[in-house]
């Protein structure tokens, strides 16, 4: 299954009726610490639950304007159902950051569009991170000089 590179964020949901209309419920977490700001139009995708006999289903938000191609799959558990975060606490990796957030922490996506907050940078910046926190639908990186390593060397 493709997913979009414009994906904001992954979540798992109930669909619920209230006053004759279906609701799929975002997250707190996902308006504090994602890219999702209420009032705004966007696109979701249902998928089905690969879990035998659930009823409930999962929803992805993207933009409005995402290819009609967009699409995602089931977000991470505690579980271990699912796909889990693509990072680990104590990871180094390399990470463009592509947008800043309304915090003014910078903002880089890997895999499957998952989200990695890096604060004290800019937009554009490629930079050195350690993973200091993971979440299922983000994680948290501190820059790392790569002067220091270059002196240990």
């Amino acid at each position: 299954m493709e997913i979009s590179d414009q994906l904001l964020c992954l979540f798992n949901a109930e669909v619920t009726v209230s006053d004759d209309e279906y609701v799929v419920r975002v997250p707190t977490s996902e308006i504090e610490a994602g890219d999702v700001d209420p009032g705004e139009i966007y696109r979701v995708a249902l998928i089905e639950r690969e879990d035998a006999g659930a009823s409930a289903e999962s929803s992805s938000l993207s933009p409005s304007d995402a290819t009609s191609s967009t699409s995602a799959s089931t977000a991470g558990s505690t579980t271990g159902e699912g796909p889990q975060p693509p990072v680990e606490e104590g990871e180094i990796r390399y990470v463009e950051i592509e947008d800043i957030g309304k915090q003014g922490d910078g903002i880089a996506r890997v895999e499957r569009g998952y989200v990695i907050i890096v604060p004290g940078v800019e937009i554009g910046e490629r930079v050195k991170v350690e993973i200091t926190q993971v979440k299922s639908n983000f994680a948290v990186g501190e820059t790392i000089d790569d002067d220091a390593d270059d002196a240990d060397a």
